[in-house]
């Protein structure tokens, strides 16, 4: 399968190098997309030289800091397009830059997408999964609004957060990542719902969860309060919407 790593990139310039490396070792045939939202630390400049280096590497250039998930928007039409520069990919990831993600488990997500997945989610919430180097607060907090989640979105994964993923290109394509409208960590949640209401087969795979050891977190506590409001008016529109249809019956 001819698969590709969507990866958004804002101030990491030191790690990129890092990552790009471990990934040519652990997928060699797996292509990179950069996107980079214009990062004041050179992120983009080292990212085309590293272009220069690998021709699996290809990087796209935004103008501004749009955030995650007009990144990810971008990124997925753009290898989603069958005649666009890059081809038809049978498999898209999403990772994050920072290292947190480790790319030797690439393989294992591509066999459960060749079993049959329509997505697979890196989960820290199944057996074998965790985190590292995280305060206790923050283990609470991600194992709270990820319960929350799935019990108010009837969900059956147990990380819909986790942005360490692999999708078929078909299902990907069929819940339109350009029409979704949450930004932040809550666009990984909308397209988890949007992939279990087509009846999409969403597998997990446990990971560690490894924290960054350079640069800054992007993740702040209005971000978490703007992804638990989305999830709380989803949960509240689906309960409103059933009670609707059974009213109509």
């Amino acid at each position: 399968m001819r698969s590709v790593v969507v990866l958004p990139t804002y101030n990491e310039v030191e790690n990129l190098r890092r990552f790009c490396d471990l990934l040519a070792k652990a997928a060699p045939t797996t292509d990179l997309l950069v996107v980079d939202d214009d990062s004041p630390d050179g992120t983009g400049r080292l990212a085309d030289r590293l272009a220069e280096e690998n021709p699996r590497i290809t990087v796209m250039h935004r103008s501004d800091k749009s955030g995650l998930a007009s990144a990810y928007r971008d990124g997925f039409a753009a290898v989603l397009d069958p005649d666009g520069p890059h081809g038809r990919y049978d498999v898209v990831f999403s990772m994050d830059a920072d290292l947190s993600h480790d790319p030797e488990l690439i393989p294992d997500f591509l066999d459960l997408i060749s079993d049959g997945a329509d997505a697979v989610i890196g989960s820290r919430y199944v057996r074998g999964g965790g985190t590292t180097d995280w305060p206790v607060r923050r283990q609470l907090l991600s194992k709270w609004g990820n319960a929350y989640t799935r019990v108010l979105l009837r969900l059956t994964p147990n990380d819909c957060t986790s942005g360490y993923r692999a999708y078929r290109s078909e299902a990907l394509a069929a819940i339109d990542p350009a029409g979704t409208r949450a930004e932040g960590y809550a666009f990984l949640t909308e397209l988890v719902r949007r992939l279990d209401r087509i009846g999409g087969h969403i597998e997990e795979t446990p990971i560690i969860f490894r924290d960054r050891t350079h640069g800054r977190s992007k993740m702040s506590g209005r971000i978490i309060v703007e992804s638990m409001i989305l999830v709380t008016r989803w949960g509240l529109a689906d309960r409103l919407g059933r009670l609707g249809r059974l009213r109509g019956r």
